[in-house]
């Protein structure tokens, strides 16, 4: 069923909602192009049309998921990102550049962005660490969303205590980044690393504090604990 792209696109027609879609758009600063479906339909309907993913080949699966990147629509984005995540068990290293494809290319809007970073690319980079590299270039990109992608690929990792050297190594790199959704972004890698290692992510943050925006101390001390995050605020 995985070729069914068509099929895809007449389902989420039929489910659009104008109060959704409204109520979705003001999540968003930029205009995003939805359809007004709710997420969960969303992902029922990937689940549906995504079955088969490892017999129909990682190949013609990302080949769809491209025809589906290409249309513009969040709603398509969040399905082409659940059936490369579904692919994950079959990654290999060149796949990086396959995600980095679709960032420059296809990615328009946070959402898009974290959906696409924390569970494909996230996963891939836990496999192929060498591709954290890839993660520091992405920091010092032109472009603002493969800056945001730089830090909340390693969002899921961070979370089970992985690779807290490259954290603080993105971190430095986007430090006074002026654009609000990336300070959000590695504020957020900041936060979540903080729940493994709270001593070192809140020894990083006292001797930045004075040069860290003030929306990324917010993000990172989120989780620390209360005596620490007091210091942390203080000026």
């Amino acid at each position: 069923m995985i070729n069914n792209i068509d099929k895809i696109r007449q389902e989420l027609q039929s489910l659009a909602d104008e109060d959704t879609r409204k109520s979705g758009q003001r999540f968003f600063k930029e205009t995003v192009r939805l359809y007004g479906v709710k997420t969960a339909l969303v992902r029922r309907i990937g689940n549906t049309y995504g079955k088969g993913l490892k017999q129909a080949g990682k190949e013609e699966v990302f080949a769809r998921c491209e025809e589906l990147w290409q249309s513009g629509f969040l709603e398509e984005a969040i399905i082409a990102c659940s059936w490369a995540h579904g692919l994950r068990t079959c990654y290999e290293a060149k796949d990086f550049f396959v995600f980095e494809h679709w960032l420059q290319h296809y990615v328009r809007n946070w959402a898009s962005c974290d959906t696409l970073c924390n569970h494909p690319v996230g996963a891939l980079v836990e496999m192929f660490p060498e591709h954290l590299a890839g993660l520091q270039r992405w920091a010092v990109a032109g472009n603002r969303w493969l800056r945001r992608a730089a830090a909340v690929s390693l969002i899921v990792p961070a979370k089970k205590g992985l690779f807290l050297e490259d954290v603080l190594a993105i971190a430095d790199i986007l430090l006074v980044d002026d654009d609000d959704l990336v300070q959000k972004g590695y504020g957020w890698l900041l936060k979540v690393a903080s729940q493994a290692h709270p001593g070192e992510v809140y020894a990083y943050v006292m001797a930045h504090k004075g040069t860290m925006p003030r929306t990324a101390l917010r993000y990172a001390i989120e989780k620390l604990p209360g005596e620490m995050k007091l210091k942390a605020m203080e000026k």
